[in-house]
């Protein structure tokens, strides 16, 4: 891709964005983040001018992206507490959900990329370190890196053949990946890749999701209301489920009166919460039944001894008795709630949105279903390998190996005991990228 061509694409780019946000929420979120840009970068940068201490900044796509730096954010803030953190996301997924991270200096979108926008955000911000994660490359912002000689890391990186730095058209794109100081890899095969095309700064660490999953897990801490609504039944817990995915549960919900459902969508807007109300129609929603317990959102606490409802809640606690599946309608909870399922399940293996996080159900030694969509996933191949895993073709197929799992407990058992030791043998990213960043002096106050 010539640079012209570039310079189109972020046209038409933001164009379509505009003509989104008539109806997306989402579209108008990122337009608003982006409004006033360059006085923020300067509200920002007067900010930071302010302090002393090194500035950091990280960019992460969306909140995925920033579960797997984080783990590299408080390794550097713990080596140096008086470093600076500017964390900045391009979707509205990741900044609105992380906008008061306690670590972070500033939290921010990312303007759109631009030559003129990049100067400013670097005269501005005088970072000391650059960390990209996984993905989003932006040509005008990584040069401008390069051309001011500050370090910048490429962590838990993923590479495919099919990608455009390894076509014929990809000059620009392999133009990037050489802005890099160096690239932190997923896998052998990532890294296989790239030297086979002339990149030699790369090194196989792993990802950091795993560090990030295995000090979640360790965390003390309980879920009051979820506590309440398991009680001693068997649980499934489904998570970041999208359409797709409910309608692969949803009868097995309606034929399994005994096993408790957690359904975590990945969207909770009131539109799709009540869409998936319909589609489980014994439920609850959490907000309800939090109010029902007098128990505030998120609250940990032992959870109380039961008391009959005030009057105006009586048609709320009827729901409640009837309901086997509990709709989380917060996001913040979902990897602290697969700790109380006896089997798992994580969307966006049916559809085109891409596999959700499958590393924070397997941290607890619980068995993971996904469904068919899956091979881009290295993580999602190796717990399949491992036998933690088992994908799933269609709503018969998840039938048939949900009846075995919720059946044997042995075989349950197993697999869980495999998603664990998966996880607990993949750990050790941060450590390795950590000792990169020491031994080559690339953070120094």
């Amino acid at each position: 891709m010539s640079l012209f061509l570039y310079r189109i694409f972020l046209w038409l780019f933001v164009l379509g964005v505009r003509i989104a946000a008539l109806k997306s929420p989402k579209a108008r979120l990122w337009l608003a983040g982006r409004k006033n840009s360059r006085a923020r970068i300067k509200e920002m940068g007067a900010s930071l001018k302010k302090g002393s201490g090194p500035v950091i900044w990280m960019h992460c796509a969306s909140l995925g992206e920033f579960e797997q730096g984080r783990p590299v954010l408080e390794a550097l803030k713990q080596k140096d507490p008086s470093c600076r953190i500017v964390l900045s996301f391009f979707s509205p997924s990741g900044y609105e959900i992380r906008k008061n991270y306690e670590l972070a200096e500033h939290v921010t979108y990312l303007p759109m990329d631009g030559p003129g926008m990049a100067k400013l955000w670097l005269k501005e911000i005088e970072p000391a370190l650059v960390i990209f994660v996984k993905y989003e490359f932006w040509y005008f912002y990584l040069t401008a890196v390069k051309k001011r000689n500050i370090p910048l890391l490429l962590v838990s990186g993923q590479f495919r053949e099919d990608q455009p730095f390894f076509r014929w058209y990809g000059d620009l794109h392999r133009y990037m990946l050489d802005c890099f100081t160096h690239l932190f890899v997923q896998s052998q095969e990532s890294a296989d890749l790239l030297l086979k095309n002339g990149f030699k700064h790369v090194s196989v660490t792993g990802d950091t999701r795993f560090d990030r999953v295995i000090a979640i897990a360790e965390q003390n801490g309980n879920l009051p209301v979820i506590e309440h609504f398991c009680g001693h039944h068997p649980v499934l817990v489904a998570g970041s489920t999208w359409t797709e995915d409910e309608e692969e549960l949803d009868h097995y919900a309606k034929i399994h009166p005994e096993i408790r459902f957690i359904i975590a969508p990945h969207e909770v807007d009131q539109d799709n919460i009540s869409e998936v109300e319909t589609l489980f129609p014994a439920s609850i929603r959490y907000s309800e039944l939090s109010r029902l317990l007098g128990i505030q959102p998120h609250q940990t606490a032992v959870v109380p001894e039961w008391t009959p409802p005030a009057n105006g809640e009586v048609a709320l606690q009827e729901k409640f008795e009837k309901a086997n599946t509990l709709i989380i309608d917060n996001i913040g909870m979902l990897s602290r709630l697969y700790r109380y399922a006896d089997v798992t399940y994580v969307g966006g293996g049916f559809g085109s949105n891409g596999l959700h996080n499958i590393l924070e159900a397997a941290v607890y030694g619980k068995p993971v279903l996904f469904g068919p969509y899956h091979e881009k996933y290295p993580e999602a191949l190796g717990l399949v390998d491992a036998g933690g895993a088992i994908p799933i073709e269609h709503a018969l197929d998840a039938e048939k190996k949900l009846d075995v799992l919720f059946g044997d407990v042995s075989a349950r058992e197993k697999a869980g005991a495999a998603s664990k030791d998966f996880i607990y043998a993949s750990k050790g990213a941060t450590a390795l990228i950590m000792r990169y960043i020491e031994e080559k002096r690339l953070f120094t106050n």
